[in-house]
């Protein structure tokens, strides 16, 4: 079975910058020591958004510019870069909490074998559990999974929120020390 990671928005924006969090900066050994020790394909989602934020839909409701295509913020955070030299990550431009694109790519690169999803990153109740579930979707029988030592969310309540959401969805949720 092939198995890929996703990391999802593991930018300087979201770990230490516009919307970081201490929670943010707090698993970034984790999930460095999760992408460090992964053997499959890896896909790495980037938050993306232009100079217009503000006058999105999205920025009128979270009015905090970031992860302004080009900018510091955008980046990954450089502990996370510095994990994923090396391996075969296909970085994913995404320019709403879910990538539309990662259904797609996923099912290229698995080329008609059974294959399982493992997601890590930020933020747990925004664009992970976007991605989760739209996965689950695309892929009903595909064994999905979210590493929670690995994620953050807005915050520890939302968080578990999310992780509860998930669960019920049948996403399985990994604690600290589980192996997928």
């Amino acid at each position: 079975m092939k198995e890929f990671l996703i990391v999802v928005d593991m930018q300087k924006d979201f770990v230490d910058g516009a919307l970081g969090t201490p929670e943010a900066q707090a698993i970034i050994p984790a999930a460095e020591k999760k992408i460090r020790g992964f053997d499959g394909g890896i896909f790495v989602t980037f938050d993306t958004h232009s100079e217009d934020y503000l006058q999105t839909a999205e920025g009128r409701k979270l009015p905090v510019p970031h992860c302004v295509r080009g900018t510091g913020g955008w980046a990954l955070n450089e502990r996370i870069a510095a994990a994923l030299e090396g391996k075969d990550a296909v970085p994913v431009e995404k320019y709403t909490f879910g990538s539309r694109d990662l259904p797609r790519l996923i099912e290229e690169k698995a080329a008609g074998e059974p294959f399982c999803v493992t997601l890590i990153g930020l933020c747990t109740d925004i664009c992970v559990v976007s991605n989760a579930l739209l996965l689950k979707a695309h892929f009903p029988e595909a064994p999905i999974a979210v590493d929670a030592s690995c994620c953050a969310g807005v915050t520890p309540a939302l968080h578990e929120a999310a992780l509860a959401t998930m669960k019920s969805c049948q996403i399985d949720i990994l604690k600290e020390g589980d192996e997928k």
